[in-house]
């Protein structure tokens, strides 16, 4: 039984380590976008958008819809991670708790 437990704490932990990489990407991702935001504002008319090795004359309002509707995607990302983040991390305590009860 004990054994069983411990399995489950190492595979909750791993689940938990795999989703802070990926709230951690995301979180790079969504500050690479609001800095290129933060450009754009800054910058005049004319924006040029890079698709693969290209560099292409694009519309400032279309970039700017682009980002934010990314931005948008990253932010509920980020939430549902932290949201399961916080579920794996609560189910973790408590076979924590179980564990140090069953040896005293």
């Amino acid at each position: 039984m004990e054994k069983q437990k411990i399995q489950e704490m190492q595979f909750l932990e791993h689940n938990l380590q795999n989703l802070l990489l990926q709230k951690q990407s995301f979180q790079m991702e969504l500050s690479e976008i609001n800095s290129a935001l933060k450009e754009l504002e800054n910058s005049g008319d004319e924006t040029f958008k890079i698709i693969g090795q290209l560099m292409i004359k694009a519309e400032k309002p279309k970039i700017l819809k682009e980002l934010a509707e990314k931005q948008k995607i990253l932010n509920l990302r980020i939430k549902t991670i932290q949201g399961q983040e916080n579920s794996l991390a609560k189910q973790l305590d408590f076979f924590r708790k179980e564990l140090l009860q069953s040896k005293k």
